[in-house]
């Protein structure tokens, strides 16, 4: 499957900005079940980035804004080939030491709650296991648009019975290592039922496997990632994998407004 992504960040301040300064984790990468067809990012001072990977081999790139702006407009754009492979990213060369991502954070902490999820988890059958997790934590975290924030523990999730993907790969994630498997953040997009507008990019979970790799898991769909995502940036959690990270001098009531678009590309629709 080709898929067709546009994804626009704006920024307005209701006064100007001294100056801005953004880490743009914006650019998918070949890996398996994925192949980068075309990318572009558009953003002032894309001209001039410094680009860099950062530990986890996410593409980053540094920029920054004019002096005395009230908008920063981002928007990232591309087409990308797509495979099912159920999940299965595999086994990876040249990226960050597997064993990070055992690393516990402060949105990933567990508590009693969450380490009793994670008893789901045989040691004979983990594939099994996460997926039984992975029905677990849909059933007992809704999904819900506005109840937390980008602050929001997987334990407050937990507890309070309600979120988002991120919540729902944050509580995942806790849970998988507190038992010692490795498990990481991933963002990235998905092509919706009917082709409906996204609010913002997607998140999900993947944990490695000691005979298969890396494996995908998105729990607020309860399904293996398909030939309709698209993986984007990976990392410890949401904060670390961010498609956009920055910080800014002067302005006041930063007001953002993030648009995504994900299509089956118009070609491959009249086959």
């Amino acid at each position: 499957m080709h898929l067709s992504i546009r994804h626009t960040t704006r920024y307005r301040y209701d006064s100007p900005l001294a100056n801005a300064m953004q880490q743009l984790r914006l650019t998918p990468q070949d890996c398996a079940g994925q192949k980068v067809v075309d990318w572009s990012i558009d953003a002032r001072g894309m001209d001039r980035a410094t680009s860099y990977r950062d530990a986890f081999e996410n593409i980053v790139h540094m920029v920054s804004s004019d002096d005395n702006i009230e908008t920063v407009e981002i928007t990232a754009s591309g087409t990308v080939e797509t495979q099912d492979t159920a999940g299965v990213v595999g086994f990876e060369k040249g990226a960050a030491p597997v064993r990070i991502f055992t690393r516990v954070t402060p949105l990933t902490k567990s508590n009693q709650a969450i380490r009793r999820l994670a008893n789901l988890v045989g040691e004979d059958d983990q594939l099994s296991g996460f997926h039984a997790l992975m029905h677990a934590i849909r059933e007992k975290v809704e999904y819900k648009i506005g109840v937390t924030d980008t602050h929001s523990t997987a334990a407050s999730a937990l507890s309070s019975g309600e979120g988002v993907c991120q919540d729902h790969a944050h509580i995942f994630i806790a849970a998988a290592r507190s038992i010692s498997v490795p498990a990481r953040y991933v963002s990235g997009y998905l092509l919706l039922e009917d082709e409906q507008a996204s609010e913002a990019h997607h998140a999900w979970a993947e944990v490695y496997l000691p005979n298969l790799g890396w494996v995908g898991f998105d729990i607020s769909n309860e399904i293996c990632p398909t030939d309709r995502y698209v993986r984007l940036t990976t990392g410890l959690d949401s904060r670390s994998a961010a498609p956009i990270r920055g910080i800014q001098l002067g302005g006041t009531e930063e007001n953002l407004q993030v648009e995504v678009d994900v299509l089956q590309a118009a070609h491959q629709q009249q086959q």
